[in-house]
């Protein structure tokens, strides 16, 4: 059985990083690559922010949904398939409206996250969630961590076409790889639908949630977007554009590893999740404001504690106490509402600077994250 478990467990982390894969091996160049056709600043942010919009809409019925059906293989598959078929329409559309439409794709793929943690982390009791989640934030974030570095390496020499022509093959294989995996025994509830969503209104939930928001809205709008114009802008090749999504990336990966970790354990997720929000406002002062290539690189690794750190215990928090027939409608809930910041901070931020300039969309944003900080810290004070 522990052997099954094991072959299976490797299957599974094997289809979240090639999932990853699928939805982020473009996505260095995506706002370069947009800006260099002619697009302003404002139809950057909105092309990018189509990938949280059908995130926002669909994630909270897809929670419902999955929870309602008790299984979740078929969600997984889904998810790996709408990543492949997003980047087709990239690779048949390499403009504006091609990101579009294939933007929204990607966020349908997203919403089908949640059955990805859902299932992975029902495979731990309680005690081990925190663990859980953060080990498949960990493999999240290494298969994003292969597609920057493909893109790194290829771009020059392939294009923007290939690049999602690779991003079509890896969800081909997740949803190949996806067929192995043994469904649930489980069945589906028969908890009536407003009471599922009763679970929604969980304060620990809610303020989790809105961490998140933050949090994500404000990685997807800097460092998977604004930061590599602002690195172009500093006269960096498309080369070093790669290198720093890598070294973001890289940081990601070592600090999810670092989040399940003893050290870490010692002290609260509130005090992790404040210093590294405090760290990130501090990014957010400093890259527009540096104009040196070195220098942004090094302050790409803050981005990627945050990314580490506060996203894999934001989530964890979020799901504590919630009863294992709620899991995917309270999961789908916080995904559609970090799903907003994801929508959201980037048309706005894209707006601000073509209103304002770069460096007062980034300066709104460390406001924003000193906000989350202050919501942690009155929540802590409540609970006490």
């Amino acid at each position: 059985m522990k052997q099954r478990w094991n072959a299976q467990n490797g299957i599974f982390l094997a289809i979240v990083t090639l999932f990853w894969f699928a939805q982020y091996v473009y996505i260095p160049h995506q706002t370069p690559y947009l800006t260099a056709s002619g697009m302003a600043g404002n139809a950057v942010g909105i092309i990018v922010g189509a990938y949280g919009i059908s995130q926002m809409i669909l994630r909270l019925p897809v929670g419902v949904w999955a929870d309602r059906a008790g299984k979740h293989k078929a969600f997984i598959m889904t998810g790996a398939a709408a990543a492949g078929l997003a980047s087709v329409c990239r690779v048949l559309m390499c403009d504006g409206r091609g990101f579009f439409a294939a933007n929204l794709l990607s966020g349908l793929a997203s919403a089908m996250w949640i059955s990805f943690t859902v299932f992975y982390t029902g495979k731990f009791e309680e005690k081990n969630q925190q663990r859980a989640t953060s080990r498949i934030v960990l493999f999240n974030n290494f298969g994003m961590l292969l597609g920057f570095v493909i893109s790194a390496v290829f771009y020059e020499k392939i294009g923007m076409r290939n690049l999602c022509l690779l991003s079509v093959a890896a969800g081909a294989a997740a949803f190949l790889l996806a067929l192995l995996l043994k469904g649930e025994k489980r069945r589906g509830g028969d908890t009536p639908v407003p009471q599922l969503l009763r679970v929604c209104a969980g304060k620990r939930l809610i303020v989790f949630s809105l961490v998140a928001l933050i949090q994500q809205g404000i990685q997807i709008t800097t460092t998977m977007s604004f930061t590599n114009q602002i690195l172009k802008d500093c006269g960096a090749s498309d080369g070093i554009v790669g290198i720093s999504s890598i070294l973001y990336m890289m940081s990601a990966v070592c600090f999810s590893a670092m989040a399940s970790s003893r050290f870490c354990e010692r002290r609260s997720p509130g005090f992790w999740i404040r210093i590294v929000l405090a760290g990130l406002a501090v990014y957010l002062i400093l890259v527009p404001a540096v104009e040196s290539i070195p220098v942004i690189l090094i302050l790409q690794l803050l981005p990627g504690m945050a990314t580490g750190i506060v996203f894999s215990y934001a989530m964890a928090e979020a799901m504590k106490g919630v009863p294992k027939e709620k899991k995917s409608t309270a999961m789908g809930f916080f995904q559609a509402v970090y799903a907003i910041g994801m929508t959201a901070f980037p048309m706005f931020t894209g707006s601000v600077i073509a209103a304002e300039g770069m460096r007062s969309g980034y300066l709104i944003l460390a406001v924003i994250a000193a906000v989350g900080i202050l919501i942690v810290t009155a929540y802590q004070k409540i609970e006490v």
